[in-house]
């Protein structure tokens, strides 16, 4: 197969861990408004659910967002939930700006985790990427983020060990 070089490529399956990372079109902060941030995360998280994907982590941001999810039994394929989330997210954004057929989203990057430390080193990344980006002082602050609710339903123990992974050495596109 030969890969387009002006894209990432997906090489996208329906078993495994993944993370992912899309942005806006130029990196627009158009998801600036509380209220839109709300629209893609509470979009996320319900798309995730119809299309049996399992959210570990997702931060999302103005112009971009970041999630690690695994497949579930019954998942379907992870580019129609891509997809689905993008549309309904862009059409939305787009209604409230009064500027139908915008292009809102640009692409997707995706990662298959396949070996432990580099997936717990990820959920970490992900987590505190509202730091990275001086966005809060402590992951948990920011509202857009699972950190909160991660630090609320996961073992002391475990959060101390997710926490612990370095992220400071990850290749991640996230420079926004």
């Amino acid at each position: 197969m030969k890969d387009w070089p002006h894209a990432p490529v997906h090489r996208l399956s329906l078993d495994g861990v993944y993370m992912i990372t899309a942005a806006t079109l130029h990196k627009e902060p158009l998801f600036k408004p509380p209220e839109l941030l709300t629209l893609v995360e509470d979009q996320l998280l319900t798309l995730a659910k119809k299309y049996h994907w399992q959210l570990e982590a997702w931060a999302v941001f103005a112009n971009h967002y970041h999630f690690v999810a695994s497949s579930q039994p019954e998942a379907v394929d992870l580019r129609r939930f891509l997809t689905h989330l993008h549309a309904d997210t862009a059409r939305e954004l787009n209604r409230c700006d009064n500027a139908v057929g915008r292009q809102v989203w640009h692409n997707f990057w995706d990662t298959a985790l396949t070996y432990e430390r580099s997936y717990l080193a990820r959920l970490n990344y992900v987590h505190q990427n509202a730091v990275k980006h001086g966005l809060v002082a402590v992951a948990n602050q920011y509202r857009w983020c699972s950190a909160a609710w991660f630090e609320r339903t996961a073992s002391a123990a475990m959060v101390k060990t997710i926490y612990s992974f370095k992220i400071d050495k990850l290749k991640i596109d996230d420079d926004y």
